[in-house]
């Protein structure tokens, strides 16, 4: 069987493919089901909510890549506006100078393969491959580095885990449990490139 999910129902799907071809269609359709439910009750709290804000996923730091495939579903999903990529989309590269014409509020980077110490190390590039002296994000502190191994980049359960975090970096009052609970997946940054927790109590 190949696998090659681009959006969300692609992977839910696929959890049910993969439980048919086990025979184990009772527990995979379990399963699925329970993802699309919590995807929906994250998505019915994020509507009510008045402000969309703009939020740019970076998937690779050298050079720029912008999340795409299921990314910019989770973002909607979460109570955000997806800039630069459609559902679907396979992951743009962007020059520095593309990316300044870009303001976001909130941005996400969670490099694929590379787990929360690891992207943490390369936060000098934070400067030299984004604007960073010009982003609102900045300036607010509304930057968020998070584990991208172990969510965002796999097609899998986690994605709903994925969407939990995303969802307290976007609207980090509406989604205050989830804040607790993935404490230890994400961190802001500071404008001068230090490191605190995903918000402070």
């Amino acid at each position: 069987m190949n696998l090659r999910p681009k959006r969300l129902a692609d992977v839910w799907e696929d959890v049910r493919h993969v439980g048919r071809s086990l025979g184990r269609n009772e527990r995979s359709e379990k399963l699925a089901a329970d993802l699309e439910h919590r995807t929906r009750h994250i998505a019915e709290r994020a509507a009510k909510l008045q402000e969309r804000p703009s939020v740019l996923s970076i998937e690779w730091l050298d050079p720029a890549m912008i999340g795409g495939m299921w990314m910019p579903e989770l973002v909607t999903l979460a109570g955000g506006t997806s800039l630069v990529t459609e559902p679907g989309q396979h992951a743009p590269t962007l020059t520095r100078d593309q990316l300044a014409e870009l303001d976001p509020d909130v941005v996400l980077i969670k490099p694929c393969g590379f787990d929360l110490g690891r992207t943490c190390e390369d936060l000098a590039l934070l400067r030299v491959n984004l604007p960073w002296d010009h982003w609102k994000a900045v300036r607010a502190e509304r930057v968020y580095v998070a584990d991208g191994n172990a969510y965002f980049n796999r097609p899998g359960p986690r994605l709903v885990e994925s969407l939990e975090i995303l969802a307290a970096c976007v609207h980090p009052d509406a989604f205050p449990e989830f804040r607790r609970t993935h404490a230890a997946s994400v961190r802001r940054v500071t404008p001068g490139l230090t490191l605190e927790p995903l918000f402070p109590d």
